[in-house]
Protein backbone atom coordinates (compact mmCIF):
# COMPACT_ATOMS: atom_id res chain seq x y z
CA UNK A 1 0.00 0.00 0.00
CA UNK A 2 1.90 3.38 -1.07
CA UNK A 3 1.20 5.98 1.88
CA UNK A 4 1.26 9.62 1.28
CA UNK A 5 3.69 10.66 4.34
CA UNK A 6 2.59 14.34 3.98
CA UNK A 7 -0.80 14.25 4.30
CA UNK A 8 -0.18 12.34 7.62
CA UNK A 9 2.52 15.04 8.99
CA UNK A 10 -0.12 17.21 10.54
CA UNK A 11 -2.28 14.37 11.88
CA UNK A 12 0.39 12.95 13.33
CA UNK A 13 1.91 16.04 15.06
CA UNK A 14 -1.37 16.41 16.28
CA UNK A 15 -2.13 13.29 17.78
CA UNK A 16 1.81 13.21 19.06
CA UNK A 17 1.05 16.84 20.82
CA UNK A 18 -2.40 14.98 22.16
CA UNK A 19 -1.04 12.00 23.47
CA UNK A 20 1.18 14.24 25.67
CA UNK A 21 -1.85 15.99 27.65
CA UNK A 22 -0.15 18.04 30.32
CA UNK A 23 3.67 17.38 28.89
CA UNK A 24 3.18 18.28 24.95
CA UNK A 25 6.73 17.23 24.60
CA UNK A 26 6.40 13.67 26.14
CA UNK A 27 6.87 10.70 23.80
CA UNK A 28 4.30 8.23 22.47
CA UNK A 29 4.47 4.98 20.60
CA UNK A 30 3.04 5.83 16.67
CA UNK A 31 2.36 2.19 16.21
CA UNK A 32 -1.74 2.76 17.78
CA UNK A 33 -1.75 6.02 15.24
CA UNK A 34 -0.26 3.66 12.24
CA UNK A 35 -3.12 1.19 12.95
CA UNK A 36 -5.51 3.47 12.27
CA UNK A 37 -4.47 4.83 9.43
CA UNK A 38 -3.86 1.25 7.99
CA UNK A 39 -0.15 1.46 7.97
CA UNK A 40 2.30 -1.05 8.91
CA UNK A 41 4.99 -0.93 11.64
CA UNK A 42 7.66 -0.66 8.79
CA UNK A 43 5.41 2.40 7.15
CA UNK A 44 4.99 3.91 10.94
CA UNK A 45 8.90 3.88 10.97
CA UNK A 46 9.24 5.49 7.65
CA UNK A 47 6.47 8.62 8.66
CA UNK A 48 8.16 9.07 11.62
CA UNK A 49 11.92 9.15 9.67
CA UNK A 50 10.17 11.79 6.91
CA UNK A 51 8.68 14.05 10.36
CA UNK A 52 12.14 13.74 11.69
CA UNK A 53 13.59 15.29 8.25
CA UNK A 54 11.15 17.87 8.44
CA UNK A 55 12.66 18.46 12.14
CA UNK A 56 8.87 18.26 14.08
CA UNK A 57 9.05 15.21 15.51
CA UNK A 58 12.20 13.15 17.53
CA UNK A 59 12.31 9.62 17.17
CA UNK A 60 15.14 8.62 19.21
CA UNK A 61 13.08 7.03 21.88
CA UNK A 62 12.23 4.39 19.67
CA UNK A 63 13.35 0.98 19.80
CA UNK A 64 13.49 -1.94 16.72
CA UNK A 65 10.05 -3.05 18.51
CA UNK A 66 8.29 0.47 19.25
CA UNK A 67 8.19 3.66 16.84
CA UNK A 68 7.94 6.08 19.10
CA UNK A 69 8.11 9.82 18.62
CA UNK A 70 7.98 13.52 20.57
CA UNK A 71 7.82 17.02 19.56
CA UNK A 72 11.10 18.94 18.89
CA UNK A 73 10.94 22.79 20.27
CA UNK A 74 9.89 23.51 16.08
CA UNK A 75 6.79 20.73 15.94
CA UNK A 76 5.38 22.00 19.22
CA UNK A 77 5.47 25.96 18.08
CA UNK A 78 4.13 24.59 14.61
CA UNK A 79 0.98 22.89 16.73
CA UNK A 80 0.57 25.70 18.92
CA UNK A 81 0.42 27.96 16.15
CA UNK A 82 -2.20 25.52 14.06
CA UNK A 83 -4.74 25.48 17.28
CA UNK A 84 -4.27 29.31 17.44
CA UNK A 85 -5.16 29.63 13.55
CA UNK A 86 -8.10 26.84 14.41
CA UNK A 87 -9.56 29.32 16.74
CA UNK A 88 -9.61 32.30 14.75
CA UNK A 89 -13.12 33.08 13.10
CA UNK A 90 -12.05 34.99 10.66
CA UNK A 91 -9.40 32.55 9.09
CA UNK A 92 -12.56 29.79 9.57
CA UNK A 93 -14.29 32.22 8.07
CA UNK A 94 -12.33 32.69 5.17
CA UNK A 95 -11.42 29.00 4.94
CA UNK A 96 -15.56 27.93 4.42
CA UNK A 97 -16.01 30.35 1.99
CA UNK A 98 -13.20 29.09 -0.19
CA UNK A 99 -14.08 25.05 0.26
CA UNK A 100 -17.84 25.72 -0.53
CA UNK A 101 -16.66 27.70 -3.44
CA UNK A 102 -14.08 25.09 -5.31
CA UNK A 103 -16.17 22.18 -3.89
CA UNK A 104 -19.22 23.71 -6.19
CA UNK A 105 -16.82 24.53 -9.11
CA UNK A 106 -15.96 20.18 -9.01
CA UNK A 107 -19.65 19.48 -8.74
CA UNK A 108 -20.17 21.78 -11.74
CA UNK A 109 -17.93 19.98 -13.41
CA UNK A 110 -18.90 16.37 -12.74
CA UNK A 111 -22.38 17.15 -13.97
CA UNK A 112 -24.40 17.58 -10.25
CA UNK A 113 -27.07 20.02 -10.74
CA UNK A 114 -27.82 22.15 -7.85
CA UNK A 115 -25.94 19.92 -5.08
CA UNK A 116 -26.88 20.03 -1.42
CA UNK A 117 -24.62 22.72 0.03
CA UNK A 118 -24.05 20.73 3.29
CA UNK A 119 -22.69 17.79 1.41
CA UNK A 120 -19.11 20.06 1.52
CA UNK A 121 -18.50 18.73 4.94
CA UNK A 122 -17.98 15.35 3.16
CA UNK A 123 -15.16 16.69 1.28
CA UNK A 124 -11.27 16.80 2.54
CA UNK A 125 -10.92 19.69 1.92
CA UNK A 126 -13.77 21.14 4.45
CA UNK A 127 -11.25 20.63 7.15
CA UNK A 128 -9.58 23.82 8.28
CA UNK A 129 -6.33 22.97 10.07
CA UNK A 130 -7.00 19.51 10.78
CA UNK A 131 -10.32 20.86 12.02
CA UNK A 132 -14.04 20.23 10.08
CA UNK A 133 -15.85 23.01 9.33
CA UNK A 134 -19.05 23.41 10.84
CA UNK A 135 -22.35 23.33 9.35
CA UNK A 136 -23.36 27.20 10.58
CA UNK A 137 -19.26 28.14 9.33
CA UNK A 138 -20.97 26.39 5.49
CA UNK A 139 -24.05 28.48 5.95
CA UNK A 140 -22.69 31.75 6.60
CA UNK A 141 -20.48 31.08 3.64
CA UNK A 142 -23.17 29.90 1.57
CA UNK A 143 -24.89 33.39 2.39
CA UNK A 144 -21.37 35.13 2.00
CA UNK A 145 -20.75 33.83 -1.55
CA UNK A 146 -24.74 33.88 -2.99
CA UNK A 147 -24.38 38.15 -1.79
CA UNK A 148 -21.58 38.12 -3.86
CA UNK A 149 -22.98 36.33 -7.15
CA UNK A 150 -20.22 33.63 -6.64
CA UNK A 151 -23.25 31.06 -6.25
CA UNK A 152 -27.01 30.92 -6.49
CA UNK A 153 -29.32 28.41 -5.04
CA UNK A 154 -32.33 27.56 -3.60
CA UNK A 155 -32.96 28.96 -0.48
CA UNK A 156 -35.28 28.17 2.96
CA UNK A 157 -35.98 30.93 5.97
CA UNK A 158 -34.13 28.46 8.39
CA UNK A 159 -31.05 29.01 6.87
CA UNK A 160 -28.83 32.50 5.96
CA UNK A 161 -27.52 31.08 2.78
CA UNK A 162 -29.18 28.76 0.33
CA UNK A 163 -29.37 25.28 0.70
CA UNK A 164 -29.11 23.94 -2.50
CA UNK A 165 -26.50 25.71 -4.73
CA UNK A 166 -24.59 26.60 -7.85
CA UNK A 167 -21.17 28.24 -8.94
CA UNK A 168 -22.02 30.98 -10.88
CA UNK A 169 -19.94 32.27 -14.02
CA UNK A 170 -18.57 34.78 -11.48
CA UNK A 171 -17.48 32.00 -9.42
CA UNK A 172 -15.58 29.76 -11.84
CA UNK A 173 -13.61 32.93 -12.81
CA UNK A 174 -12.94 33.20 -9.27
CA UNK A 175 -12.01 29.55 -8.42
CA UNK A 176 -9.83 29.08 -12.08
CA UNK A 177 -8.03 32.45 -12.39
CA UNK A 178 -7.81 33.60 -8.29
CA UNK A 179 -7.67 30.16 -6.93
CA UNK A 180 -10.46 30.47 -5.36
CA UNK A 181 -9.38 33.78 -3.48
CA UNK A 182 -12.31 35.48 -3.43
CA UNK A 183 -10.18 38.99 -1.85
CA UNK A 184 -8.09 39.16 -5.03
CA UNK A 185 -10.90 38.37 -7.46
CA UNK A 186 -12.86 41.45 -5.96
CA UNK A 187 -9.43 43.69 -6.35
CA UNK A 188 -9.62 42.45 -9.89
CA UNK A 189 -10.97 45.59 -11.42
CA UNK A 190 -9.44 48.45 -8.99
CA UNK A 191 -7.38 49.90 -11.80
CA UNK A 192 -5.09 47.05 -13.07
CA UNK A 193 -2.71 47.67 -10.60
CA UNK A 194 -2.59 46.83 -6.58
CA UNK A 195 0.37 48.78 -5.14
CA UNK A 196 1.84 48.47 -1.43
CA UNK A 197 5.24 49.55 0.30
CA UNK A 198 7.72 47.38 1.53
CA UNK A 199 11.54 48.71 1.31
CA UNK A 200 13.73 51.69 -0.47
CA UNK A 201 13.95 49.79 -3.57
CA UNK A 202 10.97 49.72 -6.04
CA UNK A 203 10.27 47.54 -8.62
CA UNK A 204 7.32 45.94 -10.47
CA UNK A 205 6.53 42.33 -9.98
CA UNK A 206 3.68 40.13 -11.95
CA UNK A 207 4.35 37.34 -9.85
CA UNK A 208 0.90 35.19 -11.37
CA UNK A 209 0.80 36.84 -14.40
CA UNK A 210 -2.66 37.69 -13.39
CA UNK A 211 -4.25 41.21 -14.10
CA UNK A 212 -2.42 43.52 -11.63
CA UNK A 213 1.27 44.25 -10.91
CA UNK A 214 2.70 44.52 -7.64
CA UNK A 215 4.86 47.66 -7.62
CA UNK A 216 7.17 47.38 -4.09
CA UNK A 217 8.61 50.21 -2.27
CA UNK A 218 10.89 49.38 0.61
CA UNK A 219 11.12 51.16 4.17
CA UNK A 220 13.45 51.12 6.92
CA UNK A 221 11.55 50.79 9.66
CA UNK A 222 10.42 47.09 8.97
CA UNK A 223 8.26 44.97 7.41
CA UNK A 224 4.34 45.39 5.85
CA UNK A 225 2.11 43.34 7.01
CA UNK A 226 -0.31 43.94 3.56
CA UNK A 227 3.11 43.48 1.61
CA UNK A 228 3.39 39.69 3.02
CA UNK A 229 -0.77 39.24 2.98
CA UNK A 230 -0.19 39.85 -0.59
CA UNK A 231 2.85 38.00 -1.14
CA UNK A 232 1.54 34.71 0.42
CA UNK A 233 -1.90 34.90 -1.72
CA UNK A 234 0.66 35.36 -4.99
CA UNK A 235 2.62 32.44 -3.86
CA UNK A 236 -0.27 30.44 -3.02
CA UNK A 237 -2.03 31.23 -6.57
CA UNK A 238 1.61 29.90 -8.11
CA UNK A 239 1.96 27.04 -6.25
CA UNK A 240 0.27 24.47 -8.72
CA UNK A 241 1.93 25.86 -11.88
CA UNK A 242 5.99 25.64 -10.47
CA UNK A 243 5.78 22.16 -11.27
CA UNK A 244 6.64 21.48 -8.05
CA UNK A 245 6.61 17.34 -6.32
CA UNK A 246 3.39 17.06 -4.47
CA UNK A 247 5.33 17.29 -0.98
CA UNK A 248 6.68 20.26 -1.60
CA UNK A 249 3.21 21.73 -3.12
CA UNK A 250 2.05 21.18 0.06
CA UNK A 251 4.87 22.39 2.18
CA UNK A 252 4.91 25.55 0.06
CA UNK A 253 1.36 26.57 0.25
CA UNK A 254 0.85 25.67 4.12
CA UNK A 255 3.89 28.38 4.12
CA UNK A 256 2.02 30.84 2.23
CA UNK A 257 -1.06 30.49 4.43
CA UNK A 258 0.85 30.31 7.24
CA UNK A 259 2.73 34.16 6.32
CA UNK A 260 -0.88 35.20 5.22
CA UNK A 261 -2.50 34.32 8.81
CA UNK A 262 0.72 35.51 10.71
CA UNK A 263 0.50 38.86 8.52
CA UNK A 264 -2.81 39.63 9.19
CA UNK A 265 -3.47 38.77 12.78
CA UNK A 266 -3.07 42.30 13.95
CA UNK A 267 0.84 41.93 15.38
CA UNK A 268 2.62 39.51 13.64
CA UNK A 269 5.88 38.14 14.76
CA UNK A 270 9.00 39.40 12.33
CA UNK A 271 11.15 36.30 13.30
CA UNK A 272 8.60 33.89 12.49
CA UNK A 273 7.34 35.32 9.20
CA UNK A 274 11.51 35.74 7.91
CA UNK A 275 11.76 31.85 9.21
CA UNK A 276 9.05 30.84 6.60
CA UNK A 277 9.98 33.40 4.09
CA UNK A 278 13.50 31.83 4.15
CA UNK A 279 11.54 27.95 3.72
CA UNK A 280 9.91 29.89 1.14
CA UNK A 281 12.97 31.06 -1.05
CA UNK A 282 14.89 27.82 -0.17
CA UNK A 283 12.00 25.88 -2.46
CA UNK A 284 11.64 28.41 -4.93
CA UNK A 285 15.59 28.19 -5.39
CA UNK A 286 15.72 24.66 -5.41
CA UNK A 287 16.50 22.59 -8.71
CA UNK A 288 12.93 21.20 -9.10
CA UNK A 289 11.55 25.10 -10.12
CA UNK A 290 12.22 25.82 -13.43
CA UNK A 291 10.98 28.96 -15.34
CA UNK A 292 11.20 32.80 -14.73
CA UNK A 293 8.06 32.42 -12.04
CA UNK A 294 9.87 31.09 -9.27
CA UNK A 295 13.13 33.28 -9.62
CA UNK A 296 11.00 36.21 -9.99
CA UNK A 297 8.81 35.06 -6.59
CA UNK A 298 12.16 34.10 -4.69
CA UNK A 299 13.47 37.81 -5.30
CA UNK A 300 10.43 39.21 -4.11
CA UNK A 301 9.80 37.01 -1.08
CA UNK A 302 13.36 38.72 -0.27
CA UNK A 303 12.59 42.35 -0.91
CA UNK A 304 9.03 41.71 1.64
CA UNK A 305 10.88 40.19 3.91
CA UNK A 306 14.27 41.69 4.40
CA UNK A 307 17.03 40.30 5.77
CA UNK A 308 16.78 36.63 4.35
CA UNK A 309 19.51 35.42 2.46
CA UNK A 310 19.49 36.52 -1.03
CA UNK A 311 17.27 35.15 -3.66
Amino acid sequence: MAVEFAKLVDPLIEWVYEQGGENPLADSSILPFAQEHEMTDHQAYELLRYCESKNLLDGRQSTLGDARAQLTPYGLEVMEERLRRRSSPAARSTAARRALLIWLWHRKHDGTHFPVVDEVLEWDESLFEGDRLTLSEVDRAAAYLDSKALIKGTKVDSREGPVRAEITTEGQDCVEHYDGDISAYERRNTGGNTTFNIGENTGNIAANSREFTMNATTHKDGIDPAAVVMLARALRQAAPILELPEDDVIEFTQLATRLETEAASGSPDPTRLQRWGASVIGILNSPVVSGALGSVLAAYTGMVLPGLPPA
